[in-house]
C-alpha cells in the first residue's frame, strides 16, 4: 500500500479521531485526538503493518494549551512507507497511554520523554528516569528550564550548580544577522581560518 492508501484507511476506521493532516516532502503527518492515539497506534501496527517505531518524541508549546505534543514516527518495512502521528497532552494532566507493548523500542523513548519533559506514559512497564537521576525535581527539555540549568541538592546522589554562561560555547550573540553571525564561534572568527583563506591554500 502507498502512504495515501494507508492514510485513507486510518481516516475510514477512525473518522472522529483525526483532527488534522499535513503532507510535506512526501511525508504525511496525522493529528490524533488524545483519547484515540492508543487505538490508532494498534491499528497501524496490526492492520497496516507499521512494524517499526522509529521514535517517540515530545514538543513543548510553552504558553499554549495543550502545552505538550507527543510525536510517533512509524515505518512499514513491507511497504517502505513512513507515517507520523501527533497528539496533544495537557499541562494539567500530562498523561498518555504507553505503546511499549506494541513496539518494544518505545520503552526507552517514552522514558526519555518522561525524564526530559515530564510526560507520564500510563501502562509503561518500567517508567523511570533514563538520563537524570531518580529524584531530580526538574525536566530539562521544557522551554521554561533555563539554559544554564538549576541548582539542586540530592545528598548522597548528586549536587549541581548553575553553570556560568558568559562567553560560553553555547551562548548565541543577540543579533538580527544570519546564522553564521549568531553562531557562538563567530566571536572568535579572527582565530579561525576563513573560507577564503581555506580556498586559497594549496
Amino acid at each position: 500500500m502507498t502512504s495515501d492508501e494507508m492514510t485513507d484507511r486510518i481516516r475510514a476506521a477512525f473518522p472522529q479521531a483525526i483532527t488534522g493532516q499535513n503532507r510535506f516532502r512526501d511525508e504525511t503527518s496525522l493529528s490524533i485526538q488524545p483519547d484515540s492515539i492508543r487505538v490508532v497506534c494498534e491499528f497501524c501496527k496490526s492492520t497496516l503493518g507499521f512494524n517499526y517505531l522509529i521514535d517517540v518524541s515530545s514538543v513543548d508549546h510553552f504558553g499554549e494549551e495543550p502545552r505538550y505534543e507527543v510525536v510517533y514516527e512509524l515505518y512499514s518495512m513491507r511497504d517502505a512507507v513512513h507515517l507520523r502521528l501527533k497528539t496533544t497532552v495537557s499541562e494539567d494532566d500530562a498523561r498518555i497511554p504507553s505503546v511499549a507493548d506494541l513496539w518494544p523500542t518505545a520503552d526507552w523513548h517514552e522514558r526519555e520523554a518522561y525524564d526530559m519533559m515530564g510526560i507520564t506514559f500510563t501502562g509503561h512497564p518500567d517508567l523511570r528516569r533514563i538520563l537524570m537521576w531518580d529524584g531530580y525535581p526538574y525536566h530539562p527539555l521544557r522551554k521554561d528550564f533555563p539554559l544554564q540549568g538549576k541548582p539542586s541538592e540530592m545528598p548522597g546522589v548528586a549536587f549541581t550548580e548553575v553553570a556560568p554562561l558568559a562567553g560560553g560555547p553555547f551562548v548565541t550573540i543577540p543579533t538580527d544577522g544570519t546564522t553564521q553571525v549568531r553562531e557562538p564561534r563567530a566571536r572568535h572568527a579572527g582565530e579561525l581560518p576563513t573560507r577564503e583563506k581555506f580556498l586559497s591554500e594549496p
